[in-house]
């Protein structure tokens, strides 16, 4: 069984978690349209937690000090970023947001190195201690290569490991389930399309999808393309020019960091005709332009890519999946009248309510 695999079966788990959250709520509103943020966000969350690090915290059932911890850590470095004398580190550890961004960044390495200690004391108790268990975490396959290196990695080495793939994955995922509804919620013609090949690939079945079936869903594929294009989860990355680089009539210097707008290049007209327009047909082969690689970069490209992308995209399709084979749905406001939020991923800075039909 392939490690994606693996955690498709926990993201399944979890989406059955959100489903039904979503109808208790959309009862509670007696079919009211409901903002889908704090849903999607736990729901990404309790995946992203149950997969980085093997626990269960039931984030979408009870009120969790990590949600929290992460929301509030988040909303610290990007304030941070804006101001660039707080990025002289002595300076900024002496303020008030230094101070608290310290300390939550201790409470979330003490829960890490508990879960981590509480690991390795499990497997040096059982005989077969992990190997033995069906679903191995993302801190599992960590400790399994530990055991067979002879530079193994400190604690704090792995808490580093877990929180990257955690953090980076959990808030970005997030952000693209929601524009995904948002843009299907106000262009019903491409939702309709997606109906139908629900429909025609699972018919009358009630079990969630696996990762072969979803991907063997081309539209859905092409929608979700579609809506990484327009909303790509990190709008702008930077990096660190290895060598001089001219482009145009300018010469750009050897270790300069640059600022690379992921949203404006996917907006190139040059590129994307109707650029702001929700095609998922331009992911069709025949519609796809030779030597435009570069052009579509939502997980970056090169040596420095996303190496997240295919468990982004996994966790992306099984929760829309679940979604639209249980409901229609309808978005209250169109996407360009969503103010979007630029932090460490671009996401809706607001509340995003959408109307959830049943289908018939």
């Amino acid at each position: 069984m392939s490690v994606l695999n693996n955690y498709a079966t926990i993201m399944s788990e979890k989406t059955k978690i959100l489903i039904k959250c979503l109808e208790r709520e959309i009862e509670r509103n007696s079919g009211n349209a409901i903002d889908i943020v704090p849903f999607i966000g736990k729901a990404t969350l309790d995946i992203t937690c149950d997969t980085a690090m093997g626990v269960d915290l039931r984030i979408q059932e009870i009120e969790s000090e990590f949600t929290y911890l992460k929301d509030r850590g988040y909303a610290l470095v990007f304030e941070r970023i804006l101001q660039p004398w707080f990025w002289i580190e002595w300076l900024y550890y002496l303020t008030s947001s230094g101070k608290e961004y310290k300390s939550l960044v201790n409470r979330l390495n003490e829960f890490s190195n508990e879960v981590i200690r509480k690991k390795k004391a499990l497997r040096q108790s059982q005989s077969n201690h992990i190997t033995a268990r069906k679903k191995k975490a993302f801190l599992d396959l960590l400790l399994d290569e530990n055991d067979k290196t002879d530079k193994p990695l400190s604690d704090d080495q792995l808490v580093a490991q877990i929180h990257t793939f955690l953090l980076a994955s959990q808030d970005t995922t997030s952000a693209a389930i929601i524009w995904a509804l948002v843009l299907l919620g106000t262009n019903l013609e491409h939702q309709e399309k997606l109906h139908e090949e629900l429909e025609k690939h699972f018919q009358n079945s009630e079990t969630l999808a696996s990762e072969t079936e979803v991907s063997q869903l081309k539209y859905l594929g092409r929608i979700v393309k579609e809506t990484l294009r327009l909303y790509p989860s990190a709008p702008f990355i930077i990096r660190n020019l290895s060598e001089d680089i001219k482009i145009g009539d300018y010469m750009l210097p050897q270790n300069v960091e640059v600022a690379l707008p992921i949203i404006l290049v996917h907006r190139n007209p040059e590129f994307w005709p109707e650029p702001t327009k929700f095609d998922p047909d331009r992911f069709l082969p025949e519609n796809r332009k030779i030597g435009d690689q570069y052009a579509y970069i939502p997980f970056s490209a090169g040596p420095r890519n996303c190496i997240g992308q295919k468990f982004a995209l996994l966790v992306i399709k099984i929760v829309l999946t679940a979604i639209f084979r249980k409901w229609r749905v309808k978005s209250v406001k169109t996407p360009d009248m969503i103010y979007p939020h630029f932090s460490i991923s671009y996401r809706p800075g607001e509340e995003v309510f959408i109307y959830f039909i049943p289908k018939k």
